[in-house]
């Protein structure tokens, strides 16, 4: 089957961005002639473009039906990447012009949910001085956002290198680490408790971060530590939004979150954090870039201040 793919140095020397403009078009229109009339060429042009990327992947993407062309699945995966090249063309065009004009430019920037708080006060001193700056932020897991970056979607990512097949392919810069917490609602049994123990938590549910990430691993260790058995049919999910409303809505659940996360919410009453104490993960968070990345004036000064905003 791989066979019948052409390589990969094959599309990039005969993949257009005149194709890729034409079969977002044709998922918007359905049809040759409204899809040619979007992106202002001929009908007959329109058709050559098809039937040469039909040509290069040597199969058909879309299928003619009463209500026009449809793509098939193949063509909807073109599609999904071809505004995926398309809106990072976009994204070129406005840096550059960005740059030209003396402005701040765009970065795009990784985060795990226990790294927000000190990235969201470094991003509020550098926009500061770069006013203009275009900031985009990602949250998710580690594992995740190496992937996003080997992809080149994000300028830096600030997570963990241990999740990585290859940990030699990037640069650390580390940062802290990252004290957790036990949270639960306002109406959680333990929610008033002075001093609470390990073991009086074995007859709650939790929220837990997705198997083999450092936060669930941290916890996993913590109750084996202390003889109790890890939580059955928990909820997991990466999400922090998530985590919070789910406890906050369910006074039967807890959930182990960053003490800096815990801290803001019990600032605003969203949530109590339990007096019992879980120590840090093992292995601290840095700014990750990828070995031999060329840093953009706005990562590098992300980066210092980072260092500058750091919690001692």
């Amino acid at each position: 089957m791989n066979e019948l793919i052409p390589s990969l140095g094959s599309i990039a020397a005969r993949l257009r961005l005149k194709q890729l403009r034409l079969l977002i078009a044709l998922d918007d229109r359905g049809s040759l002639h409204k899809a040619a009339e979007q992106i202002a060429i001929s009908q007959s042009g329109a058709t050559k473009a098809l039937h040469e990327v039909e040509s290069l992947l040597g199969m058909p993407l879309f299928e003619r039906q009463p209500k026009g062309l449809v793509a098939n699945e193949m063509g909807r995966c073109m599609i999904r990447y071809a505004r995926l090249i398309y809106s990072d063309v976009e994204h070129l065009r406005e840096e550059m012009l960005s740059i030209m004009q003396g402005q701040g430019g765009r970065l795009s920037v990784g985060v795990i949910m226990g790294a927000v708080p000190l990235l969201t006060r470094a991003l509020t001193e550098l926009r500061l001085k770069q006013p203009q700056l275009s900031v985009e932020i990602v949250e998710n897991t580690s594992a995740t956002l190496l992937s996003l970056l080997d992809q080149g979607r994000l300028d830096l990512a600030i997570c963990r290198t241990s999740v990585a097949q290859r940990s030699s392919a990037y640069d650390c810069i580390e940062l802290s680490e990252e004290p957790l917490a036990v949270v639960a609602s306002q109406e959680h049994p333990l929610a008033r408790a002075e001093s609470v123990a390990l073991t009086q938590l074995s007859d709650y549910r939790w929220v837990v971060y997705p198997k083999d990430m450092p936060m669930r691993q941290a916890l996993e260790r913590e109750l084996h530590e202390a003889g109790m058995e890890v939580p059955r049919y928990p909820l997991e999910t990466s999400s922090t939004f998530a985590t919070i409303l789910l406890v906050q809505q369910d006074p039967s659940l807890l959930a182990v979150i960053p003490a800096e996360v815990a801290n803001f919410c019990e600032q605003f009453e969203l949530l109590v954090k339990l007096p019992v104490s879980l120590r840090a993960l093992i292995e601290p968070y840095g700014v990750i870039s990828r070995v031999g990345a060329d840093l953009s004036p706005a990562a590098s000064m992300l980066i210092e201040a980072l260092n500058g905003h750091l919690v001692v």
